[in-house]
C-alpha cells in the first residue's frame, strides 16, 4: 500500500523533481555500493581459504573456517577482547560523568565565571603540550604500564562537553529549574533527577563516540603499556596481526613462507570481523537517540 502511494506521488511531481530524485537515487546507490562492497568483501573473505579464492561477486571459490579457527586459538586476541571491554566501559562511563558535571554548570546563566572557564576549556582544544610532556607527566604520576592510564588518558573531550552544554541549554527550559527550586530542589538533585534523564539523546551519542573511539584506539596502548603485553587492548593485537612481519617470512623456506602468509591473510579478515561485532551490536541500541542528538543546535528559535 505504501509503495503504491509513493509511486502515485512520484508520478504527480513535475519533471524537475523527477530528474532530481532520479539523480539522487543513482548517486546514493553508488555511494551505498562503495561503502557496502568493502564491508561485505571482508566478511565473505573471512570464510574463504585465502584472498586468491575470492571472486568479484563476493562468492568464495572455497569455503573455509581456517581464519576463525586460528583466531579462536590465538590467546592474545581473547586477552585483548577482555581488556578492550574493560577500557571501553570504564572510559565511557567516566567520560559521560565528567562531561555532564562540566556541561551543566556552564549551561547555567547564573553561574559566575562561566565565560572564563569556557575560554580555558576552548584553549585546550587548540593548544597542547604534545606527546613528550604528556608521557613525562604520566610517568611521574606512576601510571605507566597500568590500566588506569588507558582509562584516564583522553577521557574528557571539550568538543563533547560543548555539544552537551548546548543541548542542555537549548532543550531543557529554564522554567523547569525555577519550578524545581521553588519546591526545594538543589543543584545536585536537579542534575541527576531532571537534567540527566532529559539528556538521554545527547548522552547516547557522546557515549557511542567515546566507546567506538576507545575500542578502536591502539596508539595510547602502544606508547604507555608497551612493557606489559597482558594489558594490550584488542586494537593493538589486531595491529600486530595485520602488520605482516616480512623479516620473519624471509628466513623461512618458500613453501613454509607461502603457507604462513596465506594463513595470516585469512586470519586478517577473521580478526577484523570478530573485533567489529561488538561495535556493530552497539548501534541498534542508540539508533533512536542518534538523530535527535546529532541535530543539537540545528534548529533555532
Amino acid at each position: 500500500m505504501e509503495g503504491n502511494i509513493s509511486k502515485i506521488k512520484f508520478r504527480n511531481r513535475c519533471w524537475q523533481d523527477k530528474v532530481f530524485i532520479s539523480i539522487s537515487f543513482i548517486i546514493l546507490s553508488c555511494i551505498l555500493v562503495m561503502v557496502a562492497y568493502p564491508l561485505l568483501y571482508v566478511i565473505f573473505a573471512s570464510f574463504s581459504a585465502g584472498q586468491q579464492n575470492m571472486t568479484l561477486w563476493l562468492i568464495p571459490r572455497k569455503f573455509s573456517l581456517t581464519g576463525y579457527e586460528a583466531v579462536f586459538k590465538y590467546k592474545d586476541i581473547w586477552t585483548g577482547y577482555g581488556n578492550s571491554i574493560i577500557y571501553t566501559l570504564m572510559r565511557t562511563l567516566l567520560s559521560l560523568t565528567i562531561t555532564m558535571l562540566c556541561a551543566y554548570p556552564l549551561s547555567r546563566n547564573d553561574f559566575k565565571g562561566r565565560n572564563f572557564f569556557m575560554i580555558i576549556c576552548m584553549i585546550t582544544m587548540y593548544f597542547s603540550g604534545g606527546l613528550i610532556p604528556k608521557y613525562l607527566t604520566i610517568k611521574e604520576l606512576g601510571l605507566l604500564n597500568t590500566r588506569l592510564v588507558l582509562i584516564l588518558s583522553g577521557c574528557f573531550s571539550v568538543y563533547n562537553m560543548i555539544v552537551a552544554r548546548t543541548y542542555i541549554k537549548t532543550s531543557i527550559p529554564g522554567e523547569i529549574w525555577e519550578s524545581a527550586r521553588v519546591d526545594g530542589c538543589g543543584n545536585w538533585r536537579y542534575l541527576f533527577s531532571m537534567v540527566v534523564p532529559l539528556s538521554k539523546p545527547i548522552l547516547a551519542v557522546i557515549g557511542l563516540f567515546c566507546a567506538v573511539g576507545t575500542w578502536n584506539s591502539y596508539f595510547d596502548a602502544m606508547i604507555y603499556v608497551s612493557s606489559r603485553r597482558e594489558l594490550y587492548p584488542l586494537a593493538l593485537v589486531l595491529r600486530e596481526v595485520l602488520v605482516l612481519d616480512s623479516t620473519a617470512l624471509e628466513m623461512m623456506d618458500v613453501a613454509t613462507a607461502l603457507a604462513m602468509q596465506e594463513r595470516q591473510q585469512v586470519m586478517k579478515y577473521a580478526v577484523i570481523v570478530v573485533s567489529t561485532v561488538p561495535v556493530m551490536l552497539l548501534y541498534p541500541f542508540v539508533q533512536k537517540y542518534f538523530v535527535k542528538g546529532m541535530m543539537v543546535g540545528s534548529v533555532k528559535g
